[in-house]
């Protein structure tokens, strides 16, 4: 069935539009999607132009691209002829864009095929079908992701190496300041319009902090409905992107953007509600942990390893995932455990829940949060057993973790089950892209090989 056009109204934006309009006319609206990195893509109009707009339409081309530009090989019927997808503006999604010169509002799309089917690698689509099937169970999962990023000098030639910036001080910036109140005021100018931004944006920051590396901080968002979530962080990298040039510097998300510093992550804390009672499923009635919570760990423990491939998507990611990096080498779980790939942190029982920390920030969000729900989704279906806590060091033990990216496309093609719950549109579409992206990098020459083969071998 054709989805029937709507036409936008004004009056049906959120309120924390209006009130940043404060009667101001709208000039321009850009529709946008993610595509399958999460990068914003689509179409800027007047206004005018928007609100007697019924259909918008958008190739579905830019879904088979990598992230440097080429084309993967795709085996879908048809998929050259280009047939048009319909974009349908989600009006709740509408938010301010405060560093355009002009009165402008951005509002995120979702993909439909012309019979009303939605695309089903569309990464919006990807995770609304992992939450149908916790609404099916009669549950809400809940999450809450933390940002981190780093601040960098301009990096106008990119084979030269990525370097922290100076702040306010005039020195550059140094690592190893974790929690450093001083470190965050070294760059006061980039986050003071962070916080402008976000709050003309109607998002709201719970804490940012410093990190541990050169330049890197982090950003903490309040718990919620993951779709909203996912929006949010769509949102916020764009947002810190342009708040960072606008003070001479480069706001990264890399994985692992600069040697000798720790990489940056986007933990995913996570909990499950049951949508009657609006209690927490982790817990017990007298408060501990219930047997549903070890579940969702069970199929954390048991589908991750071969979800990896979402969470880690580059061949950076692994730069990241490796001993001794402030970043986990393996799915053991513990109570506030910081060396675990998966952490139960310090709660009361209504907020029990556990943090995934195997997640890089290079991730599209909406199809990270929907790998790590489906894995603990397969958990709670299927029951699975969760190993015992641990109370030692993680990092002690071996690396069960994919080693790089070939090794996790190996690992995802063989996990039907995780094909079925994200689709297997969107599964066969992802290996394509990652398997082209690793064909393209085997054809660069590092300078390591440069350095310590061309006159040795």
């Amino acid at each position: 069935m054709a989805i029937a056009p709507t036409l936008p109204k004004l009056e049906d934006f959120p309120e924390p539009l209006k009130y940043w309009l404060n009667n101001r006319t709208i000039e321009e609206v850009e529709c946008v999607i993610p595509d399958v990195v999460g990068f914003a893509r689509g179409k800027a109009m007047p206004v005018k132009k928007f609100l007697k707009t019924g259909r918008m339409y958008l190739s579905p081309a830019l879904f088979f691209q990598t992230v440097s530009g080429d084309y993967a090989e795709v085996e879908f019927e048809n998929a050259w002829t280009e047939s048009d997808m319909l974009m349908v503006p989600d009006i709740s999604t509408a938010r301010a864009v405060p560093w355009t010169s002009d009165i402008t509002v951005q509002v995120i799309c979702d993909l439909y095929r012309q019979n009303g089917d939605p695309v089903g690698f569309a990464p919006r689509n990807v995770l609304r079908r992992v939450l149908k099937l916790y609404e099916d169970e009669g549950w809400q999962p809940v999450v809450a992701p933390e940002m981190e990023f780093y601040l960098t000098k301009p990096n106008l030639d990119p084979t030269d190496e990525i370097e922290p910036p100076k702040g306010r001080t005039g020195r550059t910036a140094t690592g190893r300041q974790a929690y450093s109140i001083s470190g965050v005021d070294e760059f006061g100018t980039v986050v003071d319009d962070i916080y402008d931004f976000a709050e003309a944006q109607g998002l709201e920051i719970d804490t940012i902090i410093q990190e541990d590396g050169a330049g890197q901080l982090e950003l903490n968002l309040k718990h919620g409905d993951p779709l909203e979530l996912a929006d949010e962080v769509f949102t916020y990298k764009r947002m810190i992107r342009e708040a960072a040039l606008r003070h001479d510097c480069y706001a990264t998300f890399m994985a692992k953007p600069i040697e000798d510093q720790p990489g940056s992550a986007m933990h995913i804390h996570q909990s499950v509600v049951d949508l009657e009672t609006g209690k927490n499923i982790f817990s017990t009635a007298r408060g501990g942990r219930s047997d549903q919570f070890l579940h969702y760990i069970g199929g954390l423990q048991k589908y991750l390893p071969a979800a990896v491939l979402v969470l880690a998507p580059y061949v950076n990611s692994y730069r990241r995932l490796v001993p001794d990096a402030s970043a986990p080498i393996n799915l053991e779980w513990g109570r506030d455990n910081r060396t675990v790939g998966l952490r139960e942190p310090v709660s009361d029982p209504q907020a029990r829940r556990i943090e995934n920390r195997v997640v890089g920030m290079d991730v599209n969000p909406y199809l990270a949060i929907a790998a790590t729900l489906a894995c603990g989704y397969l958990g709670l279906k299927e029951k699975l057993k969760a190993t015992k806590p641990l109370t030692s060091e993680a990092y002690d033990l071996p690396h069960s973790l994919p080693r790089g990216v070939l090794s996790a496309i190996e690992l995802f093609q063989t996990e039907s089950k995780l094909h079925d719950i994200l689709g297997q549109d969107f599964a066969e579409l992802f290996v394509s892209i990652k398997q082209t992206e690793a064909d393209e990098f085997l054809q660069v020459i590092s300078p390591w090989e440069r350095q310590h083969l061309m006159l040795n071998v």
